[in-house]
């Protein structure tokens, strides 16, 4: 399996809470994020929400359609949203939130890796290929969401960083990456 640390950040002119709850209310992307398809809940969590597990379909430039199950383990709200993921890519992802002024930062993490056979033997080759289109996804979901809340979008940016260790199956119950720096 190939291994992705994806960074992205946006920088809304929106409240903090109004972009918070468009990001957790993630069965409402497909209203407004260009590239999800679908978003289907498996099943309810706990009235925070975590526990809820969710089904996704993500579409992006290039021709190919992304599916995995997400189980939110971590909900802080307006800081932070986490979760663990489960099918075509396996991992942890993240949104941290913050606000200076007007602007609200939304710090994206995706640490996974892909489980479909094709993409790991193109990997070698169209790594760089697969990055460019979650950055455009990314892309394409800053511009829906600033589209949605009615606001200018800052900026987007996006990065991919070398991919940090996964936690061992032990520490399932305590999700996230774990390695240098992570607590």
């Amino acid at each position: 399996m190939t291994a992705y640390r994806l960074l992205t950040t946006w920088h809304v002119d929106a409240p903090i809470a109004d972009v918070y709850d468009a990001i957790r209310e993630s069965a409402r992307w497909p209203q407004w994020w260009p590239g999800v398809e679908q978003v289907l809940e498996l099943a309810p969590g706990d009235a925070s929400g975590v526990g809820t597990v969710q089904r996704y379909a993500f579409r992006g430039v290039l021709p190919y359609r992304l599916r995995f199950d997400l189980r939110v383990t971590r909900v802080v709200p307006r800081a932070a949203l986490e979760g663990v993921a489960s099918g075509e890519v396996e991992g942890f992802g993240s949104w941290r939130f913050s606000q200076l002024g007007p602007v609200t930062t939304v710090d994206h993490e995706w640490n996974v890796r892909t489980t479909r056979r094709w993409m790991n033997l193109a990997a070698p080759i169209a790594r760089p290929l697969f990055e460019w289109n979650h950055a455009a996804v990314m892309r394409r979901g800053a511009l829906g969401l600033a589209r949605m809340l009615d606001a200018r979008r800052v900026a987007a940016d996006h990065r991919p960083v070398p991919p940090i260790a996964f936690w061992r199956s032990s520490d399932e119950d305590q999700p996230g990456p774990r390695g240098p720096g992570s607590s």
